[in-house]
């Protein structure tokens, strides 16, 4: 893996006082190649800012010119051409379209690791029709594409090299710390001006300590698992926001030999949760329990309707579901039921409630070494575009253990139909034999959460969990 430092052009000069100080959780940012290995929290973050795709997210969620200065698509939404703008590598070699089309086919490649590959299944082909000018071919229309193509999955990186908006060198004066910089075009003529802005990487006690000391302007990539580390700390009021994060966030069964296998038993355990508990330690405004695997406001979805036991209290539920239990497997004792977690914080406190939840079943709960050994894993994704497919493709027999082949056969012609309506029905079905078999359990949506100084401008939360830097901007007159 080349590096930053090996590969990027420096000369920048050096950043005025006050440049925004970004901090990622996680390890130090890195130009990974997304067609070679999945990308880290931080790895996202650098790729998202200096190797944009043809399009990109503006600080809202909202699709923005990238690479591509312009696109159209066509009226039937099996083709989308885009004009990439003129513009060449930090090398000052040209950029071009067979480029960028060589690029985009290693993604959707046979073997690439990219956790958007099958996400861009209805792909056809992806051709270079000039040295500017390239097309996306569909085999069905996907409205969510452009949404797909934003996402740092699919940047452009070439040979370690990205296509900007910003470059990168290291930071001579903080080991591990880049500095990015992009020269910003006024509208008014006025000149050229620089951004820049300083990344780095850390453990999230470390990034949650540079904030609250002043170090640091803007934490990134926060989860449910490390969100106590920032609530148990004293921080300005406001800048602790959450992302109105789309995604799943539950359990999978994964084991076939177990007392599990069996949707009567998932049944009664996704009954048997307590939802609410679970929402309320989380402490996260806004957020609400959910069973079922779709989510309000997928492109195309109308109302969807939640199993009517999820409206009762848990204590006017449980009694039943304990009789159930019993009946099934008697009065003794039963389990354990082993689950795979995240290690911090938030994951010991959501094992805490799954074992008040279960116990009052007459189940025990252990937490699993590794997956493996589990009867159920963790989901914790936010969902890359707003298509209900991506929801249910996480359940196919090829993903997962607990499955049922006619829901992908229902996944399979969702895929292949040219209606946009019968893809919508197609996918509903195959949801709601998800839901009838507890082949997923939901708990809610995914939680990602940031830290954000009083002095920064322009950022906001979105429902890809996506943060773009080059609209950061801090207010004049601060300082790190």
């Amino acid at each position: 893996m080349m590096t930053v430092a090996a590969v990027l052009a420096s000369g920048c000069r050096q950043s005025p006082e006050g440049a925004p100080k970004v901090v990622v959780i996680g390890g130090a940012p890195k130009m990974a190649d997304p067609s070679k290995e999945a990308l880290t929290a931080p790895d996202a973050v650098l790729l998202e800012n200096v190797a944009q795709g043809l399009v990109r997210f503006d600080p809202s969620g909202n699709i923005v010119p990238g690479l591509a200065e312009r696109w159209n698509v066509s009226d039937d939404g099996l083709s989308y051409i885009f004009r990439i703008a003129s513009t060449n590598w930090p090398d000052g070699r040209k950029i071009t379209a067979q480029q960028v089309a060589k690029i985009l086919k290693r993604v959707i490649a046979e073997r690439s690791p990219n956790r958007l590959r099958d996400t861009l299944g209805a792909v056809e082909d992806i051709v270079a029709m000039t040295d500017r000018v390239i097309e996306i071919r569909l085999m069905a229309p996907r409205p969510s594409l452009l949404a797909l193509l934003a996402q740092p999955e699919l940047a452009i990186v070439r040979a370690g090299i990205g296509t900007g908006p910003f470059t990168a060198r290291p930071n001579e004066k903080s080991p591990g710390e880049l500095r990015l910089t992009r020269e910003v075009t006024a509208s008014d003529e006025a000149g050229a001006s620089k951004q820049e802005v300083l990344l780095t990487g850390s453990t999230v006690e470390q990034a949650v300590q540079s904030f609250a000391s002043g170090e640091a302007d803007l934490v990134l990539g926060g989860t449910f698992d490390d969100l106590p580390a920032a609530q148990r700390i004293k921080l300005p009021r406001g800048s602790l926001q959450f992302d109105p994060a789309s995604g799943l966030f539950g359990l999978v069964p994964v084991s076939r030999a177990s007392q599990l296998d069996d949707p009567d038993v998932r049944r009664m355990l996704s009954q048997a949760i307590d939802r609410d508990a679970i929402v309320a330690a989380l402490g996260v405004p806004g957020l609400t329990a959910r069973a079922t695997v779709l989510e309000p406001g997928l492109d195309g979805l109308g109302i969807l309707t939640a199993p009517g036991w999820l409206a009762a209290p848990i204590g006017d539920r449980i009694a039943g579901v304990k009789a159930m239990a019993d009946k099934k497997f008697g009065k003794g004792p039963r389990g354990p039921i082993r689950v795979y977690l995240p290690m911090g914080l938030g994951g010991e406190a959501l094992l805490g409630l799954l074992k008040r939840s279960w116990g009052a079943i007459g189940f025990t709960v252990e937490r699993a070494s590794n997956r493996r050994a589990a009867d159920f894993a963790l989901i914790d994704e936010v969902a890359p575009s707003p298509s209900a497919a991506w929801f249910v493709r996480k359940f196919r027999c090829d993903v997962t253990i607990i499955c049922d082949p006619e829901t992908d056969m229902l996944i399979d012609a969702a895929r292949q139909t040219q209606i946009p309506q019968q893809r919508v029905a197609f996918i509903q079905q195959a949801a709601s034999r998800i839901d009838d078999a507890q082949m997923f359990i939901p708990i809610t949506a995914p939680v990602r959460w940031s830290l954000v100084s009083k002095n920064i401008q322009n950022f906001a939360g979105n429902r890809f969990a996506v943060h773009t830097l080059t609209d950061l901007q801090q207010k004049s007159g601060t300082a790190n």
